[in-house]
């Protein structure tokens, strides 16, 4: 049902198979895959090479980020030995990219980048501290997140250099202000991390970089959407509402010193105000505007003097005046440890701002084109969509003159145009007929209906998913010609892989 739906809207559908197997999981993948291909997915993003060694339906492969892609001669292998797109690693750079761009051929393989989402301290699949620490494999889908630990560093002399700081903890990657620099770069396809995020993040980040795109696209008429339809909102999009650690570019415009989120892994939010009072059940709250509105569930959270991030939720705020907040929080006053005037509050949930995002909150439409012809015996509703596609349908029906034109012509646009919970809007609409004809609502509400269900038949029929990608014959060699087992050759299949491109030393 869900690709089915995608597909209405040609929108492709990927699932991740992007972690290293063990020889006896790779006959449990290849049925997995084969399952996952007849139920219509249209590619695989994967990390083991030994998967393209297996017997596989004709699915399109991607290399995830996992793969470690930093250097033109990787991304060129990964293009020839079959991948039609490929992400490449968060940690470059627009030169990096632009030189990967003209290494491969963007007619056979697109370049993906992250834009949006949390940071790993380490090259993608290159991370081994969670396996050390706890035995759970990263490559294996189960990080232990302990890059999101405290620790505390000393030097070589055994000084404290930091006490219980989150020294390998990132800020959240936020590439808004660099989209068309990326595009420029060569980069096709935007991914957002949303690993364990709720349905009102991926509302909101997907909505924020739909509008930064069609924004481009409007400017750029050399670029065009990959999927149909265009979305319209019932809010403004904005990244700082939803949860993060603070926001960096990372190093798409250079290296950059201030990515790190040492003071906290959670989300500090906002900054709204300051503590004016501290009574034994509440706390008064000044904030920095005006317009700044509490409610009862918000959630609001400071740092006290060792600089740990304390929340605090709020059970009922009543306004005091302007911009002045009473606050009675959930939980009692004497546990908010270093909580008195002049403490710096930030908001991080918004209940207003979580409640909108809970209803309906945005609308996608395949723009189309109606148009009302007679024939001999009625008359027939024809419908071409943005894509092209055209459905026409007819029904008989006897005609009869209208006692009023303009009002015959009113009904017949008002009831054509009426697609309702269709996936389709109205563009324009066409009345090719000989005189203005009376034609009761019921006729034309049960024509439009047929002609949209013709649409979207025609639309499932003709939709073609992506053609996989063929090796190049010889087998391309894979740049180096001796792994280390940073390269996470995991079972025999991924070996016989590498072998076969050239590769004659591999670590265990």
């Amino acid at each position: 049902r869900l690709v089915n739906h995608a597909h209405r809207y040609n929108a492709r559908v990927f699932v991740t198979l992007n972690t290293i197997l063990r020889d006896d999981e790779l006959e449990p993948a290849r049925r997995q895959i084969h399952q996952l291909y007849d139920a219509g997915v249209d590619a695989l993003i994967l990390q083991d090479m030994g998967l393209l060694a297996l017997d596989l339906p004709p699915i399109q492969l991607h290399a995830s980020t996992q793969t470690d892609i930093r250097t033109p001669e990787k991304a060129r292998f990964l293009q020839d030995v079959g991948l039609n797109q490929i992400v490449l690693a968060r940690e470059l750079d627009l030169g990096q990219i632009a030189a990967i761009r003209a290494a491969t051929d963007p007619e056979r393989c697109t370049l993906e980048f992250f834009v949006h989402g949390a940071l790993c301290v380490a090259y993608s699949g290159q991370c081994y501290i969670s396996h050390a620490h706890t035995g759970r494999s990263a490559n294996r889908g189960d990080c232990s997140q302990a890059c999101r630990l405290p620790y505390q560093v000393t030097d070589m002399e055994g000084r404290i250099v930091a006490h219980d700081k989150h020294v390998l903890s990132m800020k959240d990657n936020n590439q808004s202000d660099n989209l068309e620099a990326l595009i420029d770069a060569g980069i096709r396809s935007f991914k957002i991390e949303g690993r364990y995020k709720d349905m009102g993040y991926v509302k909101n980040i997907t909505a924020h970089y739909r509008t930064l795109l069609d924004e481009i696209i409007e400017r750029r008429p050399q670029f065009a959407r990959a999927s149909a339809g265009r979305t319209t909102f019932a809010f403004t999009p904005d990244p700082e509402q939803n949860f993060n650690r603070e926001f960096t570019d990372y190093f798409v415009s250079g290296r950059r010193d201030d990515i790190g989120a040492f003071d906290t892994p959670k989300n500090p939010g906002l900054f709204i105000g300051y503590v004016s009072k501290v009574g034994d059940k509440w706390l008064e709250l000044q904030t920095d505007s005006p317009d700044i509105v509490l409610n009862n569930g918000d959630g609001l959270c400071y740092y006290t003097l060792q600089k740990d991030l304390t929340g605090l939720a709020i059970n009922r705020a009543e306004k005091q005046g302007a911009g002045v907040w009473r606050v009675f929080p959930k939980d009692p006053m004497e546990g908010f440890k270093d909580l008195r005037a002049g403490t710096l509050v930030n908001r991080n949930r918004d209940m207003n701002w979580t409640r909108l995002l809970d209803k309906p909150s945005s609308e996608r439409r395949i723009g189309v084109w109606l148009r009302l012809d007679e024939t001999d015996d009625g008359f027939a509703l024809t419908l071409i969509d943005e894509d092209g596609n055209t459905a026409t349908v007819e029904a008989a029906h006897a005609k009869e003159a209208a006692k009023d034109a303009v009002k015959a012509e009113a009904t017949l646009r008002e009831h054509l145009g009426k697609l309702g919970t269709t996936p389709f809007a109205a563009m324009g609409i066409a009345l090719e007929l000989k005189q203005p004809w009376f034609v009761p609502a019921s006729f034309l509400n049960a024509l439009r209906r047929d002609a949209v269900s013709a649409l979207e038949a025609v639309r499932v029929a003709t939709y073609a998913r992506p053609e996989r990608a063929m090796p190049v014959e010889p087998p391309a060699a894979y740049p180096e010609d001796t792994l280390s087992y940073l390269a996470n050759v995991y079972n025999h299949k991924a070996r016989d892989f590498y072998a076969k491109h050239g590769v004659q030393v591999i670590a265990a």
